[in-house]
């Protein structure tokens, strides 16, 4: 398995950028597929981004979020522009194998989490 330690969170206004970015360690990163969900107060954890074989998008964030990976540094990114009040939650990384496009979302699949970051944006 992989340790994951997310950071880049904080507080920004609204329409402004941040970008997060999840550390692996571990050599077999490059293995995984990986994502990105969020979860935000009251509500359920759901599904944000995913790269493996391909790259999956929530349609909340298609076309403002991008999700990328550096295997050489054993890290995940998630670059967010902009940023609306919605997207205020945990923001959490996730690896798994026998992910593909088909269940990317389901996050039952992911077997090694981070401890989340904190994302904030105001309005």
């Amino acid at each position: 398995q992989v340790q994951l330690v997310e950071s880049g969170g904080g507080l920004v206004q609204a329409v402004g950028s941040l970008r997060l970015s999840c550390a692996a360690s571990g050599r077999t990163f490059s293995s995984y597929a990986v994502g990105w969900f969020r979860q935000a107060p009251g509500k359920e954890r759901e599904f944000v981004a995913a790269i493996g074989v391909s790259t999956s998008y929530a349609d909340s964030v298609k076309g403002r979020f991008t999700i990328s990976r550096d295997n050489a540094k054993n890290t995940l990114y998630l670059q967010m522009n902009n940023l609306k009040s919605e997207d205020a939650a945990v923001y959490y990384c996730a690896a798994g194998y026998n992910l593909y496009y088909s269940n990317y979302e389901e996050s039952a699949r992911y077997r090694c989490w981070g401890q989340g970051t904190q994302v904030t944006v105001s309005s």
